[in-house]
Formats: structure tokens, C-alpha cells, sequence
């Protein structure tokens, strides 16, 4: 590794916490903490949404699936930016006006504190489980990146230096510090992007971009007999990948903190419908890189160019071609991605443990001695050991747990978004009905998950939600049934 890409990365890893604290302002209560005071720019949030989903290994993955597969991951943000739609014009104007600070407080005004609590608690477990996972995951192409460059550090060192940093500024600083550092990061790794592309392009031939043009890579769905296993065909991308957002962006307090902090409910669609096309514009970006590749390396496949996985491509680049300089923004930005996700999950993870469980935590906090805002810092802290305790966990783990651990993540999604509907739309709905019926869920589509697998294939992680959402709806009716019966 060259003296300039070192430079590079030691100037933003120091520079990057000092901005963020400096433009979150003054946090003098919790409300400021884990709500940014509800007047942040829309603009702002839209690009915090976008770096809050995007993690090291979207950043990696992608250009390899563009390798192989072409545009295909564009689709998917057809279906994002739909599903994202119908959340700002169907959910947001509840939240609004109801005056929530962690979207689980709306099903508490609906369904009682059982409800609340118990949807919120999932929420941390699975936050536990996917931020573990990919903290441990993001800071593996980082260090291997690293040791290519002949400056190999081990992997704990990267760990504790990702998570140090993120907590500097995410503690003090609170949402405002983690929207704008998000900001910031999202610049770094786009601008990283467009350097790889534009350097791809100068230096093709042009029977290379011939061969490019003339390919069946810019096509944004599969034309797959087999609808439930491939995640790119129409009806996977559009209508899956619609309801998967709806999910994510309108029940999941990672997403949904971030909403709720803009200043109205105009700027606050404005913000989520403006990430979705934000989103399939960075895809876009990261699948052009990967087709570049295809075609600067003349459409071999991955295996004679001696990379074991398409995860691959991409972190070979940024070693072996990329110039002074270009690598360390591109390293930075890997980092960006990590720390991005990791400051918007402890945020949220906070702010959902804060507002979900007041009593206890108001009671601990006495216990202690501490008023309301060293408290919310300590939870943030112990949420950050838990998290480098989970990392570790699959550090030491076999492929399957793994695997468990980033499917897990997205088995409650569902369930989520079905107890939300039942809440919105079903007056009817009772609380008697819809918790068991959550729970149920939930364990129904993680054994589906782990268990079947038809044709010898999971199933394509864009049905996931869509199924838990009919499982909720078979699960929560049926028991309002028996209840008629009953009675």
C-alpha cells in the first residue's frame, strides 16, 4: 500500500467523527438523541437512508452479480421505489399524526405495551443478529484488501478501530451526527464508484465496449421457469422486492427513525421515495462497474481468472489495478459502508429500547444514578458490546451459523409488516389475535427458511416477506375464527 492511500485513510477515519460530532449541534435531552430534534433537511435523510442500507458487502457483491448476471439488481429497485411509495402515502401520515418517536409506540396505541414491547424486542434480536454478522463480514474484504497491500492487521484491530470510531461520533453526536455522517460516507463510496467507472471506460477498447453494448447484460429481469427461487424475474423484483420494502422502510425503526426526523410529512416522503431512485441509481452504478469488468477482462468467466466467488471481483480490482490514491478512497469507502450501517443500528437499537421500554429503563437509570442522557449513551455503548460480541460469535462459527445469522435478520419482516396492517386497516383486529399470531410467524418463516428447500434451492429472499405476510394473515384470522367459536 502506497503513502497516499495510508494518508487517504488515516485522514478520514480521524476527520470523519470530529465533522459529524461538529454538525450535529448542541444534544441536550434524549428526544434531540434518538429524534434529531424532527427538523433535520429531507435531502439529508434521503441520503442517510441510502447509506443506512448499504453495507460493504452490497458494495462488493453487486459488481460481481453484474459479472455474471448483468443489470439484474436495477430491478429490484423498481420494486424498492414502489413499495417505498406506497409506505410515504399509506403509513407516514399515521405515524405523523400520532406523534411517535419509535414506529413500535403505534402499534402500542393500538394494541397495547405486550404488543409493543414484543415487536421491539424482535426488532433488537434481529438487529443483533444481522449487525453482527455484518460487521463481521464488512471488515473481512477490508483486511484482506489490506494484506494484498502488504499492510496486514488482524482482524480484531480493523473491528475495534470500525467500532471506536462510530461510537465517538454516534454518542455525542446522536441521530443529527449519524445523518450527516451518513451523508458524508454515502459521497465517499460514490464518488469511489464513479472513479472505477469512468477509469474502466478510458481504458476499454473499443471492441470491448462493442461487445458490452451488443451483450444481454443490460436487461433488468431473468426470464426463470422458476419464480419462487430466482429473486431477478418481474414478479420477484417488482412485487416481491415491493412488499420487502414496504417492510423494511415502513416497520423496521432502522429505517423509520429516519423518517420521522424530518421537519413534515411532505419532507418526510419526499425523503423515502427520493432514496428508492437513489438506491437503483447506486446499483446501477456498481453493476456498470462489474460489467466493465466483464468486458475488460473479455467476458471470462470468474473461475479462469482464479477468483473462487464473485464476492471476489471487485476487492481484486481495487488491489491489483486501481492507482495511488484510487485505492485508499476506495478502502475508505468500504469502511464508510460498515460504519454507516453500524451508527444507524445503535441509533435505533437506543432509541427503540429508550422509547419501547420506558418503565425499566427510567427505573434502571435511578438505580445507577444517571439522568436521561448519560443513560442513553451507556445504552449505546453496551449495545456496541453486544454487537463486537456477536461479530466475534461468527468469527468463530461454521458456515451454517452464518448463513443462520444473515437469514434470520429478514425473518420477521413479514410478520412485522402484517401486524402493522392488521393495526391500520382492521379494526376488527384484536390484540388476543394479532401477538400470537406475530409470534408464530416469525418462527413459521425461520423454519421455512432453514428447512425447506425445494428443487434443492432456498427460496429467493424477495418472496421471504411477501409469505410471512400471507402466514400472518392465515394465522391471525384463524384465530379470530376460533375465537367466534369459542365464544
Amino acid at each position: 500500500m502506497s503513502a497516499i492511500d495510508i494518508a487517504i485513510i488515516c485522514i478520514y477515519c480521524l476527520t470523519l467523527p470530529f465533522i459529524a460530532f461538529a454538525l450535529s449541534g448542541r444534544q441536550d435531552c434524549v428526544s434531540t438523541y434518538v429524534g434529531g430534534g424532527h427538523d433535520l433537511p429531507w435531502w439529508v435523510i434521503c441520503l442517510s437512508l441510502v447509506a443506512t442500507e448499504t453495507s460493504t458487502l452490497t458494495i462488493i457483491s453487486i459488481p460481481g452479480i453484474a459479472y455474471g448476471s448483468g443489470m439484474v439488481f436495477v430491478g429490484l429497485a423498481v420494486g424498492y421505489v414502489i413499495g417505498r411509495a406506497l409506505v410515504a402515502w399509506l403509513f407516514l401520515p399515521r405515524y405523523f399524526s400520532g406523534q411517535v418517536s419509535s414506529v413500535y409506540q403505534y402499534l402500542g396505541h393500538r394494541f397495547g405495551q405486550a404488543m409493543e414491547r414484543t415487536v421491539s424486542a424482535t426488532f433488537l434480536i434481529m438487529r443483533v443478529l444481522a449487525e453482527g454478522i455484518r460487521l463481521f463480514a464488512g471488515m473481512l474484504p477490508v483486511a484482506a484488501i489490506l494484506a494484498s497491500m502488504h499492510f496486514p492487521l488482524p482482524h480484531w484491530v480493523i473491528m475495534l478501530v470500525i467500532v471506536g470510531l462510530t461510537l465517538f461520533y454516534t454518542m455525542l453526536g446522536g441521530l443529527r451526527a449519524v445523518v450527516w455522517s451518513d451523508a458524508i460516507q454515502l459521497a465517499v463510496y460514490v464518488a469511489g464508484t464513479a472513479a472505477c467507472m469512468g477509469l474502466l471506460y478510458h481504458h476499454a477498447t473499443d471492441m470491448q465496449i462493442h461487445a458490452l453494448r451488443h451483450s444481454n447484460r443490460f436487461h433488468l429481469f431473468h426470464k426463470s421457469p422458476h419464480y419462487f427461487l430466482d429473486p431477478y424475474t418481474p414478479c420477484a423484483a417488482m412485487i416481491g422486492g415491493a412488499i420487502m420494502a414496504m417492510a423494511s422502510h415502513g416497520t423496521d425503526q432502522l429505517m423509520v427513525q429516519r423518517v420521522l426526523a424530518a421537519r413534515n410529512l411532505t419532507d418526510a416522503r419526499k425523503a423515502l421515495v427520493g432514496s428508492g431512485f437513489m438506491v437503483g441509481c447506486l446499483f446501477a452504478m456498481l453493476s456498470l462497474v462489474g460489467m466493465l469488468l466483464w468486458a475488460r477482462n473479455d467476458e471470462k468467466p470468474l473461475a479462469a481468472m482464479g477468483l473462487q466467488t464473485s464476492d471476489a471481483l471487485f476487492p481484486a480490482f481495487i488491489v491489483h489495478d486501481l492507482p495511488q490514491g484510487l485505492a485508499g478512497l476506495l478502502i475508505a469507502g468500504l469502511l464508510s459502508a460498515t460504519m454507516g450501517s453500524l451508527s444507524a443500528t445503535l441509533n435505533s437499537m437506543t432509541s427503540a429500547t429508550l422509547l419501547d421500554f420506558v418503565m425499566p429503563c427510567r427505573a434502571l437509570a435511578r438505580r445507577i444514578g444517571l439522568s436521561a442522557l448519560p443513560f442513553a449513551r451507556l445504552v449505546t455503548l453496551l449495545w456496541a458490546v453486544v454487537l463486537v460480541l456477536a461479530a466475534l460469535a461468527f468469527a468463530h462459527s461454521h458456515g451454517p451459523a452464518v448463513v443462520f445469522g444473515l437469514s434470520v435478520a429478514s425473518c420477521s419482516y413479514g410478520a412485522m409488516l402484517g401486524a402493522f396492517v392488521f393495526a391500520m386497516f382492521s379494526r376488527r383486529a384484536l390484540t388476543r389475535e394479532v401477538l400470537p399470531a406475530f409470534v408464530m410467524t416469525v418462527v413459521t418463516v425461520c423454519g421455512t427458511m432453514m428447512f425447506w428447500h425445494p428443487y434443492g434451492a432456498t427460496i429467493a429472499f424477495t418472496w421471504l416477506v411477501p409469505l410471512g405476510v400471507i402466514v400472518m394473515f392465515i394465522y391471525g384470522l384463524g384465530l379470530r375464527a376460533i375465537g367466534k367459536i369459542r365464544q
